[in-house]
């Protein structure tokens, strides 16, 4: 099944206003979250929708609250997000990033007591558009046990790196598990098999069932040992500069909020030789595409692109849905 962008758009802010949001923040939360479905981003769009509806509904989420700042040390601005919706939080936070990157070439963000930001690619292209590098992570509840345990003590603390390329950015948009929880949920839904080992079943063996893994919440890191450090790193740091909550401290709470969250903008314009930078950023991505593919089925893509060709899809032909999922926002 597929639907309109603007039909999904509609019926997200519908549902935000009925809810309370004021017309503004209605209609940009309802745009992140049409733009993650947009452009293939399906588990952190309109499936996650319902998600935060209900996270509204249990007290988690102020939709008034707006962030606040704290301290400004140095080139860094702390932000408390007061418990407010993750997405306004996230694209305020950005946008300032930018602001200050356009003032003194790197601009630092960080932000406390705030929700989850749904998809952070998004935030990560504010910075693209702007002629900036975008790198922003946040930490989470834990949920994936440290490389050699059994028991969840790290979050998946996604990471963004987008890189300008005119039309078609590079947008690396990771967790640090195989597979986010929202891919696994999907995958579960469908009753499809991962394509690669994707965490652990009670057994403690490696799985594809998507289930298994929900039920052990043995998610696998990627590069086994490595992504486990990364996770621990993106998680300390995160805290550290937003003087906020580590994944252990969120995981004492009833509910995955008050997380702590960076964001980072580098202006190219600031500098001399932006020209000649961005003329080798699309010499390298051109070299990559030249490389011989594995199948002729399965051609190479730098990361960002497939997105952009999925995006005129969806725009075109509408955008796939999960049929329950989306019959339940109409019934919101």
């Amino acid at each position: 099944m597929r639907v309109l962008y603007d039909t999904m758009y509609g019926e997200f802010y519908r549902v935000l206003i009925k809810k309370g949001f004021t017309a503004d923040r209605a209609d940009l939360s309802a745009r992140l979250f049409a733009d993650a479905s947009r452009d293939g981003v399906y588990t952190h769009g309109l499936n996650r929708f319902v998600k935060f509806i209900l996270s509204m509904e249990k007290g988690c989420v102020d939709i008034h609250a707006e962030p606040v700042l704290k301290e400004a040390p140095g080139i860094l601005e702390r932000y408390d997000g007061k418990g407010g919706p993750g997405n306004l939080n996230a694209h305020f936070c950005m946008k300032r990033a930018i602001e200050l990157a356009k003032k003194q070439t790197i601009g630092c963000v960080s932000l406390s007591g705030t929700n989850h930001w749904m998809r952070p690619g998004n935030y990560g292209l504010m910075a693209t558009e702007e002629n900036c590098i975008g790198i922003l992570w946040t930490n989470t509840i834990p949920n994936m046990p440290p490389w050699g345990g059994k028991d969840a003590k790290l979050g998946n603390n996604p990471v963004v790196f987008a890189i300008p390329n005119g039309d078609t950015p590079v947008l690396v948009d990771v967790a640090m598990s195989m597979f986010s929880y929202g891919k696994l949920e999907s995958y579960a839904r469908s009753g499809r098999e991962l394509p690669v080992d994707g965490g652990f079943d009670s057994d403690q063996k490696p799985s594809k069932d998507a289930k298994e893994i929900l039920k052990t919440r043995q998610c696998m890191p990627i590069g086994y040992w490595k992504g486990s450090g990364l996770s621990l790193a993106l998680d300390l740091i995160a805290s550290a500069l937003a003087g906020g909550r580590t994944s252990r401290q969120v995981g004492e709470l009833s509910a995955e909020s008050q997380l702590s969250q960076v964001f980072l903008a580098i202006s190219l314009d600031t500098l001399q030789d932006k020209d000649a930078i961005l003329a080798e950023i699309e010499k390298t991505l051109k070299d990559i595409k030249e490389t011989v593919p594995m199948s002729e089925e399965r051609p190479v893509y730098y990361p960002g692109e497939n997105m952009m060709k999925t995006r005129q899809e969806n725009l075109d032909q509408g955008i796939p849905v999960d049929e329950e999922i989306w019959n339940q926002v109409l019934g919101m």
